[in-house]
């Protein structure tokens, strides 16, 4: 395989995951919200003068809200193609993928509480 289109190849898949992320923040407003509280979290890090340790929990935790995010979106879109009328097994996959986000975020602000209240307090 020749070298440049490897790299041409790499770099469309780069393309097309940057794509993805644009239509999920243009077409989710789940999106939308969590770019907001990402801004937020981050500029309040850099206020408030996060460690390192600091910082690499607030990433993660932060990482995993939206990879959660994600995934339920897919997973709704999905089960709404395959199954656009009510289905309980469909209820019981959007609603366990619901279930995983919920449960990211409650550790990303339990988290965020850790981190932040003894600075701010």
């Amino acid at each position: 395989m020749q070298t440049g289109h490897y790299l041409q190849q790499r770099l469309r898949s780069f393309k097309y995951a940057f794509q993805g992320i644009i239509a999920f923040l243009r077409s989710e407003p789940h999106a939308r919200i969590h770019a907001l509280a990402t801004v937020i979290v981050v500029a309040a890090g850099f206020y408030c003068r996060l460690s390192g340790s600091q910082w690499i929990a607030i990433l993660v935790v932060t990482g995993m809200v939206w990879i959660t995010e994600m995934f339920n979106t897919v997973v709704e879109k999905i089960m709404d193609h395959l199954s656009p009328e009510i289905h309980p097994r469909v209820k019981w996959i959007k609603d366990v993928a619901a279930g995983a986000v919920l449960i990211s975020a409650l550790i990303a602000a339990i988290t965020g509480a850790v981190i932040f209240i003894p600075i701010l307090c």
